[in-house]
């Protein structure tokens, strides 16, 4: 279901820090991060849908990538209504974002909600960041600081939004403090990223579904489950992918940002480029 930490604006070198899981049935088919052929994106890819689930503007030139500094995610939000096969792929908001040339609310402001299954979207460029949603969240910006969503309201404190939220505060914020680099704090990111703590029965949301599924959703980090109530328990479900996301800026005396995206894939289900 997908789980997003986004530390914004509280470094100046670095004014955006997310970090990503997504969570997906294990047979969908993906490929991992790659600069795409047909759209100036950087990106994993959904082939069942041809959106994303989370990614960067990126044009690959002759010698070089040009970017603009647009990156976006978009995560399913649950409460127990199934898509319907005539509403639109949430990884399209993602991709027209990253296309676009809108301002982040403007864009956001003129989403068709209506056509599309439950999702909670936030968009950026260097300086200004989007949450909305289709179940009630208006397009708001974000406040400088540390902001956790999952597949709830953005406000809402679940048991794996708290429990990221809390390690990321004690362990990666105060090395990104020490030491922007990112072999300095990236690999105690993907460790907090790989929590698979599970929440009790006290703790769990209630979002219309079953509590025994709740809970297997409740960490983190999804370890594979079977969701389908098959005889052969075999898993069908769980993090398919773990991602950061950076904005760097290249000089302190502008505004002019660099942005990157490193992922690592779980299992082998996902094609490999």
């Amino acid at each position: 279901m997908c789980i997003v930490a986004i530390a914004w604006q509280l470094f100046d070198e670095l004014p955006l820090v997310l970090l990503s899981n997504r969570d997906e049935f294990l047979q969908r088919p993906t490929e991992p991060l790659h600069q795409w052929p047909d759209q100036p994106i950087y990106a994993g890819r959904d082939c069942q849908s041809g959106g994303t689930w989370l990614g960067i503007h990126q044009e690959q030139q002759q010698n070089f990538q040009q970017q603009n500094g647009r990156w976006a995610a978009v995560l399913n939000f649950r409460d127990g209504v199934q898509a319907s096969s005539d509403e639109r792929s949430r990884g399209a908001l993602v991709t027209e974002f990253l296309t676009g040339k809108s301002s982040p609310m403007d864009f956001a402001r003129n989403i068709n909600l209506q056509e599309y299954a439950g999702f909670n979207l936030i968009i950026g460029d260097a300086t200004q960041a989007i949450v909305v949603n289709n179940r009630g969240h208006a397009p708001t910006p974000l406040y400088a600081g540390l902001h956790v969503i999952s597949n709830g309201q953005p406000e809402d404190s679940w048991f794996k939004t708290e429990r990221l939220r809390g390690r990321l505060r004690q362990e990666v914020l105060p090395l990104i403090a020490e030491n922007r680099s990112p072999e300095y704090w990236q690999p105690a990111a993907f460790d907090v990223l790989s929590d698979h703590t599970q929440a009790s029965a006290g703790q769990l949301p209630d979002t219309g579904v079953d509590s025994k599924i709740e809970q297997m959703l409740s960490s983190v980090y999804i370890e594979p489950v079977a969701l389908n109530n098959r005889a052969d328990n075999v898993p069908t479900y769980g993090t398919r992918t773990q991602s950061i996301l950076t904005l760097t800026k290249d000089d302190e005396k502008n505004s002019n940002v660099t942005a990157k995206i490193i992922s690592r894939e779980s299992g082998p289900h996902s094609k490999q480029s």
